[in-house]
């Protein structure tokens, strides 16, 4: 089994940075990729980025693209989403997940197979 916990939320102002940690444990977690998603009030869950575990590769939504970056430390099994210049409209519960399955980076939420219960990050002008 796979334990995925997630970290980093706050409530900050417009244009501030956030980063976000995802702590990954379990005998089992051998991942292709490793990825965020979001998921704001009455809408659907998003992708934000992703990276791959073991190669050199990452990818983002267009929305985060120049401000996010997805790094990762094999050492410690942890992902981080570094978040600069804030905006409103990034206000979402953060998820990480890992993609066990799937050898592309993929944007598809059902491509990921273990979750965690996700980080508040809320945005405000």
């Amino acid at each position: 089994q796979v334990h995925v916990v997630e970290s980093g939320g706050g409530s900050v102002q417009a244009g501030a940075s956030l980063r976000l940690s995802c702590a990954v444990s379990g005998r089992t977690f051998n991942p292709y990729n490793m990825g965020w998603f979001r998921q704001a009030p009455g809408k659907e869950r998003e992708f934000v980025a992703a990276i791959r575990w073991y190669r050199v590769g990452t990818w983002y939504a267009d929305s985060v693209k120049g401000r996010f970056t997805i790094s990762k430390d094999n050492a410690k099994n942890t992902v981080y989403l570094q978040m600069n210049t804030l905006k409103p409209e990034d206000t979402a519960v953060y998820y990480c997940a890992t993609s066990d399955r799937v050898r592309a980076i993929a944007v598809q939420s059902n491509a990921y197979d273990y979750w965690g219960q996700g980080t508040q990050v809320t945005v405000s002008s």
